[in-house]
């Protein structure tokens, strides 16, 4: 197997272990000072691994069907993952607004995976890729807002509401991205549509 699959689908692991870290760091022996810091260092990786597949894959021609596919998916499942685990524990995002995240990827790749099978390719659109530099730029902010909680700095409220604005404006985009890619794509789709 390429290399490029195998940070593909070890991207997909980072996500449960990020979850189990932020949820049982006292059960780990992980302090809650220490933890923002291992949680920087887990959402690193994910990131990391996300430019390197795909650097990989181009620079050594491994690029496969099977990674167009898992790719996206891979990205898509890991940022959602933190999300999630945010609607938990000191940070308490609310649930239906981590559902956008969702919905709005499910959506698009439902979409994408229709028209392939007729046939058409929908693009990758730029909109798409800034999502992705959103979303992870507030999964990172809100970790970020972790530490002076964890020192005393910023009471947790301050922490929630922060948090809260951040994970906000992120799925204000990822709504607007979506519809940005139907909108761009609309000729396609309804001529999919009209073959169904």
């Amino acid at each position: 197997m390429q290399v490029a699959l195998y940070l593909t689908l070890g991207r997909l692991l980072l996500g449960p272990l990020f979850l189990i870290c932020y949820l049982y760091h006292f059960h780990l022996g992980i302090s809650l000072i220490f933890l923002p810091y291992l949680l920087l260092i887990l959402l690193f990786i994910s990131e990391l691994s996300d430019f390197l597949d795909g650097f990989l894959a181009r620079k050594w021609d491994q690029v496969t069907e099977l990674g167009k596919v898992l790719d996206p998916m891979a990205d898509s499942i890991a940022r959602i993952s933190v999300f999630f685990t945010f609607t938990q524990g000191v940070i308490q995002l609310p649930l239906l607004l981590i559902f956008v995240f969702f919905y709005r990827d499910a959506i698009i790749s439902t979409l994408r995976t229709i028209c392939a099978l007729r046939g058409v390719a929908l693009a990758a659109r730029k909109s798409g890729k800034i999502k992705a530099i959103v979303q992870a730029a507030s999964t990172f902010a809100i970790i970020l807002l972790m530490i002076p909680f964890t020192l005393g700095k910023i009471s947790l409220q301050t922490l929630q509401w922060s948090s809260l604005w951040i994970a906000s404006l992120a799925s204000l985009y990822t709504v607007l991205s979506g519809a940005e890619y139907i909108y761009r794509n609309l000729q396609y789709i309804r001529r999919v549509w009209s073959k169904s």
